[in-house]
């Protein structure tokens, strides 16, 4: 089956607006029986004045009440291409959904939150495909687990998870696998990378209908150009940022070498120093 790429933020949106494939999506990542969900897509536009773009981005909130009568906040953040400032981004975005209170049955409630970050290129030093960064109570004193929770350290901490998009394999066995499968970055019908061939079992009904979805945003011709659309605009993001670096790197390196040259100038005067003190020594003696 065709299906479209995942990673990239139209169709992402397509497949968190169906309430059933997003229960799946967070239920299997964070283990946890979903009771209701509600995702909204934050919109905002990156814009560079140096580039003259105006680069249309999602960053998705979805609010999930767990079978035991608990909510959380769950802030999902896709990212296909490692830029420094979208570190800084990250990190901002957070600090924002800190600040903010939410609504729960027409009442003000501050929410704990969970962070699911899914990234289209590799952590050096993690080479699984899927990352749990989870907290720990802990008594210093006796140097052991507490497994009491409280609603203060919950809403000031979090716990999170990361996707390597590129380091997913080819198994097909736990819901987790199944889900996986879905954001694999192999088996592209060509080189753009938009589509591709979806060819595991759909023994899974969550997985049949998100790879549902994922067929019709790959093949109507609209929601297609909407994808095209969203990869020219970052791919000239991205070759933006490379000619930055680039320069910057360039500069970098000329600096260095100024520096390099400086510092033998400062080491030939010492050399000259020392033996003008040799003979003035000498003349002395």
């Amino acid at each position: 089956m065709l299906i479209a790429n995942p990673i990239y933020d139209v169709v992402f949106k397509k497949m968190m607006e169906n309430e059933r494939v997003a229960k799946f999506f967070i239920s299997t990542l964070l283990e946890k029986n979903i009771e209701t969900v509600e995702v909204k897509p934050q919109e905002f536009t990156y814009t560079s004045e140096l580039a003259g773009l105006a680069v249309f981005r999602l960053d998705f909130i979805a609010t999930i009440k767990t079978d035991d009568g608990e909510y959380t906040k769950v802030l999902i953040e896709i990212q296909k291409a490692k830029n420094e400032i979208d570190l800084m981004r990250f990190r901002n975005y957070l600090a924002e959904q800190y600040k903010k209170e939410d609504i729960i049955d027409n009442e003000k409630v501050i929410l704990p939150n969970t962070t699911i970050y899914i990234l289209g290129f590799k952590l050096p030093e993690i080479e699984v495909p899927c990352l749990k960064v989870e907290r720990n109570y802990i008594d210093l004193v006796n140097n052991k687990v507490i497994d009491t929770k409280s609603a203060f350290v919950e809403k000031l901490t979090h716990n999170s998870f990361i996707v390597q998009v590129d380091r997913i394999t080819n198994r097909y066995q736990t819901s987790l696998d199944k889900l996986l499968s879905i954001f694999e970055q192999k088996n592209f019908s060509d080189d753009r990378k938009i589509t591709k061939e979806f060819n595991h079992n759909l023994d899974n009904e969550e997985i049949k209908l998100t790879t549902d979805i994922l067929h019709f945003a790959g093949t109507n011709p609209q929601e297609r150009k909407m994808l095209e659309n969203e990869q020219e605009a970052w791919r000239s993001v991205n070759a933006m940022f490379e000619s930055k670096n680039s320069k910057l790197l360039q500069d970098l390196k000329a600096n260095a070498k100024t520096i390099t040259e400086k510092d033998k100038e400062l080491i030939e005067k010492d050399k000259l120093i020392d033996e003008l003190q040799k003979k003035l020594n000498q003349k002395t003696d």
